[in-house]
């Protein structure tokens, strides 16, 4: 007979290690919703060091690691050893990577692509890998996005103290490194005993799995409890669904909702990452056909409507359209939908400029819905839109048709502007970013997606991209984090497996993001993972040098040059060939010098079935064929005395912006 456990008399228990128990447990969770079910935790990255090397690492070839089978996590062959379990539905996958925060950003990457559905373990050592996690889990958590994050900790029983790479605190002798993932994370918890793995295990599933709380989960393992024995009881490895719940609006905020509705005259839809964690896309595109109001998109929102929707009016804020930006100036009634309403979206709180301006948010989480003294609407997105559709149904409500053919009029005056960005009249000519942007735009369809998070091909995105799907546009803007695109293209191929033939995915970096973090190129190798990665070189941090010299700081460090005589950054180019670095690291490269190269290039490697990198030198381009400038400010204060002309100009300007700014009560 099976011993029987001491907390739960009478029932069977396994014994394992602490280690074993975590993944057999995680192997067995998963989310439901919509009657769709799939894996929680469908894999784990890991780079292994002597904090869990001999603990999470073990566990992991107990579980029968390999690689994954797709997005639900299923093993692609054999059955796990008996050890911990493990059929071929209950095996673990294992992924290899090269740097901590890029295994954070695959893990990221992939969550987002499963719709925040299915997500991925991260297992480091203890010390530089734990403190490498933190960027990653700052990124996770503001995009509201699951990841597990399973670093190795010192030894919970001081039997060994201090250990290769312990942080000694004198007032507190319970304090690690890991204690820098705290308010990163949305869950924290160390186990400094194997029963304590129980309840720490359920919360962390519970945070993951919740629409209005998910983040970076974090369980930091002191090694010497990773390796521990214990009896545990079966019932901890019954396979355990968890509801995402949808949440239905409130009937008195849903009314008042109507009312604030019915009543505006200049409406404006604010989409935000949101829409597409609810997957509302089709409810959005209801509500929009029964009432006609506009909708604009944040960075994490765009996609909500596709390019071509004649409600859909394009990016708003500081990296917005034209089109969308003029209308949050006027609108008497903005409605955000699932957003956070950053300051790129609100321009520093200079957009929303109508003295009679409102505002009522529809979000999850009441924390959102509260912003900018919004009307509360505290749901899931097509819940909630869903509520409120049936709701004005009956009373007839639809915006002015003047209001309708003005939007739309204005916005076919921006497609202008984006084809003149996109315009190559000279084929020979080396392409401007917008260019390369067009280049991709006229060859990718709606099985394209593209990836980026940060410099100046945000902005190009927000602002001119046509987004032809819910998925295609995969912008990092909650935290902007320069090296997330090439391990989340990891992540979003990870997610996206299975389709035949595959769906082409396209990570766009600068030659100043490339160098932050190129190194799980060696994993897009090794795992033969058909990415498309585009590199564009022009010599420094564009977005910043820019920035800076708007700011009055004259693009200082700004440029990757050689010294001059002066000491400055004002010399030749570097001679950095980023195209023979990427082809050491295993990718076919695709060198292109002008914009038919580039044409050939992209094609090419659009069809290529392994990682493959197309790398262009950029021109700096001209205020006709650039793209349009910023339709909206944004704050970044500029110094308040200097004695440089620029600065003192730059100061005159600053300080005539924010007196535009309001605070919403």
């Amino acid at each position: 007979m099976s011993p029987t456990s001491p907390a739960n008399p009478g029932c069977p228990t396994r014994r394992l290690t602490t280690a074993q128990a975590l993944v057999a447990f995680l192997a067995r969770q998963y989310t439901e919703r919509d009657g769709r079910r799939q894996r929680l935790i469908s894999a784990t990255w890991g780079i292994f060091g002597h904090g869990n090397v001999a603990g999470i690492g073990q566990a992991l070839v107990e579980a029968g690691g390999g690689r994954s089978g797709g997005g639900n996590g299923g093993g692609r062959s054999g059955a796990g050893n008996g050890g911990a379990g493990n059929g071929a539905a209950h095996r673990m996958p294992y992924l290899q990577g090269r740097n901590e925060q890029a295994m954070v950003h695959a893990a990221v990457g992939y969550a987002r692509q499963s719709g925040r559905l299915s997500a991925h373990a991260v297992t480091t050592s203890i010390g530089p890998g734990a403190t490498n996690l933190v960027t990653g889990a700052a990124l996770a958590t503001i995009n509201r996005l699951p990841v597990l994050l399973l670093p190795g900790d010192t030894f919970a029983t001081r039997s060994a103290d201090p250990v290769l790479q312990q942080l000694e605190v004198e007032y507190a002798g319970d304090v690690s490194v890991n204690d820098c993932l705290r308010p990163v994370s949305r869950y924290f918890d160390r186990i400094t005993r194997p029963e304590a793995l129980i309840p720490a295990a359920l919360q962390a599933m519970r945070v993951l799995a919740d629409p209005a709380g998910t983040g970076a989960v974090t369980l930091a393992l002191p090694q010497d409890v990773q390796a521990e024995a214990y009896d545990w009881p079966e019932e901890f490895f019954a396979e355990r669904d968890w509801h995402v719940r949808r949440p239905a609006p409130d009937a008195h905020e849903l009314e008042a909702a109507v009312r604030a509705v019915r009543s505006a005259r200049r409406p404006l839809i604010v989409a935000g990452g949101g829409i597409r964690h609810s997957a509302a896309e089709e409810t959005l595109a209801a509500f929009t056909a029964a009432t006609r109001i506009p909708v604009a998109s944040t960075q994490a929102g765009k996609g909500a409507l596709r390019h071509d929707h004649p409600a859909d009016v394009g990016g708003i804020g500081h990296t917005g359209t034209a089109t969308a930006d003029e209308l949050a100036r006027t609108a008497d009634l903005v409605i955000g939908i699932g957003t956070r309403f950053s300051d790129f979206t609100t321009a520093s709180g200079t957009l929303f400029a109508n003295p009679a301006v409102r505002f009522l948010h529809l979000n999850i989480t009441g924390f959102d819905a509260h912003k900018l003294a919004a009307l509360p609407l505290v749901a899931d997105a097509r819940a909630g839109l869903e509520a409120l559709t049936a709701a004005l149904a009956g009373r007839g409500h639809r915006v002015d048709p003047a209001y309708e053919t003005e939007y739309t009029g204005a916005k076919e005056a921006w497609e202008e502007r984006v084809e003149a960005s996109f315009a190559t009249p000279d084929p020979t000519a080396r392409p401007t970013q917008t260019q390369v942007l067009g280049l991709l735009d006229a060859l990718v369809t709606e099985d394209d997606i593209l990836i980026n998070a940060a410099g100046s091909l945000p902005g190009d995105l927000h602002k001119l991209w046509r987004t032809r799907s819910r998925d295609q546009y995969h912008v990092e803007y909650g935290y902007s984090c320069m090296g997330y695109e090439i391990p989340a293209a990891i992540g979003v191929l990870l997610a996206a497996e299975g389709r035949t033939p595959p769906r082409p995915v396209w990570a766009l970096v600068g030659d100043g993001t490339y160098l932050m973090n190129p190194t799980e190129i060696v994993t897009a190798v090794q795992e033969n993972l058909p990415l498309k990665l585009v590199v564009l070189q022009n010599h420094g941090y564009a977005s910043i040098g820019g920035l800076s010299e708007s700011v009055g700081a004259e693009r200082f460090g700004t440029a990757y040059r050689h010294r001059d005589a002066d000491g400055g950054f004002t010399g030749p180019p570097l001679p950095v060939d980023l195209a023979a670095n990427a082809a050491s690291l295993g990718m076919r490269v695709l060198r292109a010098t002008t914009v038919d190269d580039l044409r050939t290039a992209l094609s090419e490697a659009r069809d290529a079935g392994g990682p493959t990198c197309v790398y262009v030198e950029t021109e700096t381009p001209d205020t006709v064929s650039g793209p349009p400038p910023a339709q909206a400010w944004w704050d970044v204060p500029v110094a308040e005395t200097a004695s440089r002309p620029a600065a003192v100009k730059a100061r005159e300007e600053y300080d005539r912006q924010v007196a535009a700014r309001r605070r919403h009560l």
